[in-house]
């Protein structure tokens, strides 16, 4: 095939052009902020991790995620194979992490693999655990809306479920100090059902979020047992504090605690390193920066309504 007889009068024109955008672009590269060239191959795959969370998933609804036939005399079979293909893919995702962490670090003496297998392995075994939450979270759901039909709708389509479900394995990373991992983790689900948890809130069992777009839960976020919140609902810091040279604190709590019970309506905003007592309701749209006692309801004044006829 010949090449198009104006082709190399399109690239003699415009390759000064390009040569200066990539002599731009290499400048910026020097300075290693956001480039990765040294240690690429060390960095955990976006992909590998939506795979892995993808079996993880089907470990806690066996038969929900994939097209997959099951009979109760294989589960054994079965379930054994998934944890062994996720023990050797994660740990391997894992090992990436920390080694892309020791050599931000310049550390030397790091024993990555024995690092890796300690944390897989500890969230193995955390596995019966957090499905034992998660069916305490469907019950929640199928208990607080009345519109769902049975556990399997809610197991196949709420998007509350699936963010709870992935925030709980990230979770167990984030406490293991599993660099990275967990919040391509939570991301990954925010990204899915616009429901963002960060990877270190603590969160309690029976714990229901309905509709769910558009909810952000902070990092340093503690919530009870029964907590039910809805869509649009922020629990977030009010501000962020600063030391004398003017970089950000961190691990420094910032962000709301809900005791058991509490209930959050939609479009509330709650900020701060403030508790919301046992019981406690927050009406829709409100703004609070305050603690409430036990058994508190927090509305905002009824808005002032014009209501025109258009004859």
């Amino acid at each position: 095939m010949k090449n198009c007889p104006h082709e190399n009068i399109f690239m003699d024109s415009n390759s000064g052009f390009i040569k200066q955008v990539v002599e731009e672009l290499n400048c910026s590269y020097q300075d290693e902020q956001g480039v990765n060239y040294t240690e690429g191959v060390n960095l955990p795959s976006r992909q590998e991790i939506k795979h892995i969370l993808n079996e993880l998933e089907e470990i806690m609804f066996p038969g929900f995620i994939e097209r997959k036939i099951l009979d109760i005399n294989n589960f054994n079979y079965f379930t054994g194979s998934n944890i062994s293909k996720i023990y050797i893919d994660l740990r391997d995702q894992i090992a990436r992490a920390y080694r892309y962490q020791c050599t931000c670090l310049q550390c030397e003496i790091c024993n990555l693999k024995s690092f890796a297998n300690n944390a897989i392995k500890k969230l193995i075994k955390q596995l019966p655990e957090i499905r034992r939450k998660m069916k305490l979270d469907v019950l929640a759901a199928y208990d607080g809306d009345p519109a769902a039909k049975n556990i399997d709708e809610i197991i196949l389509s709420y998007p509350g479920i699936y963010a709870i479900t992935i925030h709980r394995i990230a979770h167990e990373l984030y406490l293991l100090n599993v660099p990275l991992i967990p919040r391509m983790m939570s991301e990954y689900a925010h990204s899915k059902v616009g429901i963002d948890i960060h990877p270190g809130a603590k969160i309690g069992e029976s714990f229901f979020i309905d509709h769910g777009t558009g909810v952000v839960i902070g990092e340093t976020a503690v919530i009870g047992n029964n907590v039910k919140i809805y869509q649009n609902v922020t629990l977030g810091a009010f501000s962020f504090p600063k030391d004398k040279d003017g970089n950000l604190i961190r691990d420094k709590k910032r962000h709301p605690t809900l005791e058991d019970d509490v209930n959050v309506y939609s479009g509330a905003t709650v900020l701060g390193d403030i508790t919301l007592g046992k019981g406690s309701s927050i009406g829709g749209n409100v703004w609070l920066t305050e603690n409430t006692a036990p058994h508190t309801v927090v509305t905002i004044s009824k808005p002032n309504l014009t209501i025109k006829s258009r004859k």
